[in-house]
């Protein structure tokens, strides 16, 4: 989980309250069910405040109890969970062949997960909009008739965002200068929930730190789909740069006078390894837009050890090193993860890609970096869209009662 604190930490500023509300939110999060003598143990709040702010919790139906425990020294104790059954976080992905949405409660169970063909390289950016805008207000629909009250929708883009919501540039769904949020806002009637939009590695890294259970503080997640994004958490901090962009692992020039790419540059990463260049290599007479059916007979040739698609992702795997390389001997992450559609793929990715990054990195062993395929789908950024809402309550933005 990406928060300003590496654990619960009593606070000492402006509006105590509320951001000790939020203290004992991560604490539950992480250690329940547990007590209200547990909690004031492990945060260092008083015993009475601890009370105090699990009723105001409570009343918030944020909180609630779970029935007594007899398994300690003592009285029996009230036990506490997340609750949150009022609410739900929304999370929503454009990418090149489809269209995600995701929906989350307060302790991060998934209540929807829809995923939608979409034909982002040849649609507009105005189709795009509409069809985001119909699958948002499906989704909020469907929390509507659960009696569930949305905090938040935040929509991931494989491209450059500015803090606006702004796409700057997203090359593999032809965007630019797209102002996504701005579009939605009207196109969804300025709903009464905040709207974010962000990079879809970004999230797709958000959503790795909370669910994917790698328990580091530095990992860099990469998206596999038509590009190759890198969202960065670094000591538990989430890397955007000074105007948001960066991250842009795909356009890391690794061969002078390589191959071109959707960016107008030659030799990128993406135009080496990303899915475009993978399937013409192992499959050159594919035809079709939409990648996951290439991506399925990509791994059962794989599987029957077919020579032609092996040393396609032998030479993927190694193109990928390389570039991993590049960003250990930077930032010397203890986890890479393959995401997107390179996580079906990752057993034939890994072994070369590991073998190259070790052969290049300065320290020895790669400074500790492994390289691992990633535990969630490609569903992976607008679960990061919803833990994003998630995220602003654990640092104290509550919902009023």
């Amino acid at each position: 989980m990406i928060t300003k604190h590496s654990g619960p930490q009593p606070a000492d500023f402006a509006d105590v309250r509320a951001t000790n509300l939020a203290v004992v939110l991560r604490h539950l999060r992480l250690n329940a069910p547990c007590s209200r003598a547990d909690i004031a143990a492990g945060t260092g709040l008083n015993k009475a405040t601890v009370s105090s702010l699990v009723t105001d919790l409570i009343e918030r139906r944020l909180v609630r109890e779970v029935g007594m425990t007899e398994n300690r020294i003592g009285r029996p104790a009230t036990m506490l969970v997340l609750d949150g059954s009022p609410y739900a976080a929304i999370g929503l992905e454009v990418n090149a062949d489809y269209l995600t949405a995701v929906a989350l409660d307060l302790a991060g169970e998934r209540l929807l997960s829809w995923r939608r063909s979409f034909t982002g390289t040849t649609s507009s950016p105005g189709q795009a909009i509409a069809s985001l805008a119909a699958l948002a207000k499906r989704a909020v629909g469907k929390m509507a008739r659960e009696q569930r009250r949305v905090l938040g929708l935040t929509v991931g883009v494989p491209g450059l965002v500015d803090p606006d919501g702004v796409v700057s540039l997203a090359p593999n769904i032809g965007w630019e200068g797209v102002d996504l949020r701005k579009s939605l806002l009207s196109a969804l009637n300025d709903p009464a929930y905040p709207l974010l939009v962000d990079n879809d590695a970004n999230l797709a890294v958000m959503a790795e730190q909370r669910f994917g259970g790698h328990g580091v503080a530095n990992l860099v997640a990469l998206t596999g789909g038509a590009g190759i994004g890198a969202g960065i958490v670094a000591d538990n901090r989430l890397l955007r740069g000074a105007r948001g962009f960066a991250g842009e692992f795909g356009h890391l020039p690794l061969v002078a006078d390589g191959p071109a790419c959707a960016c107008g540059r030659r030799g990128c990463l993406e135009a080496l390894a990303g899915l475009g260049a993978i399937i013409k290599q192992a499959l050159p007479d594919a035809e079709g837009t939409e990648f996951g059916p290439h991506v399925d007979e990509i791994h059962r040739l794989a599987k029957a050890a077919d020579q032609r698609v092996l040393q396609a992702l032998s030479v993927t795997g190694q193109h990928l090193g390389h570039a991993i390389s590049l960003v250990a001997n930077l930032l010397n992450p203890s986890v890479v993860t393959l995401g997107g559609y390179f996580t079906v793929l990752a057993p034939w990715l890994i072994p070369d890609a590991s073998r190259e990054l070790v052969a290049r990195s300065v320290a020895a062993d790669a400074g500790g970096t492994r390289i691992v395929a990633s535990a969630l789908d490609v569903s992976a950024a607008a679960a990061g869209g919803a833990s994003r809402v998630l995220d602003a309550i654990d640092e104290g933005v509550l919902p009023t009662p």
